[in-house]
């Protein structure tokens, strides 16, 4: 298991230990965290389960392909740091990683 928190746009931070393989997106489903919507269950199809990845840690995070790019097009309040959290993978390196829901999904 791996730590992961997420801040909420209120503010409240949930800290989860997530099963490494899982998607982060998985992970907040599975623990109720309030603004991953994740319409599309997963599948990079839609960009509600879009977090702002701390930035001083966005380096250990896999570069996003092209489709997660796209799908951000879709994204609201996309900053230089937005992934879709269903495109980050749990593993042991990202132990600590802190993600910020946005204030809106699209």
């Amino acid at each position: 298991m791996t730590a992961i928190s997420f801040i909420t746009p209120d503010g409240t931070r949930y800290d989860i230990d997530a099963a490494d393989g899982a998607s982060v997106m998985q992970a907040a489903i599975r623990n109720d965290v309030p603004g991953i919507d994740a319409d599309c269950g997963g599948a990079c199809a839609c960009a509600t389960c879009h977090v702002y990845v701390d930035e001083a840690r966005l380096a250990e995070i896999p570069p996003m392909e092209a489709m997660e790019e796209d799908m951000l097009d879709f994204a609201l309040d996309v900053r230089p740091n937005s992934r879709l959290s269903c495109q980050i993978r749990v593993k042991p390196d990202l132990d600590g990683l802190t993600l910020t829901v946005p204030a809106r999904q699209a």
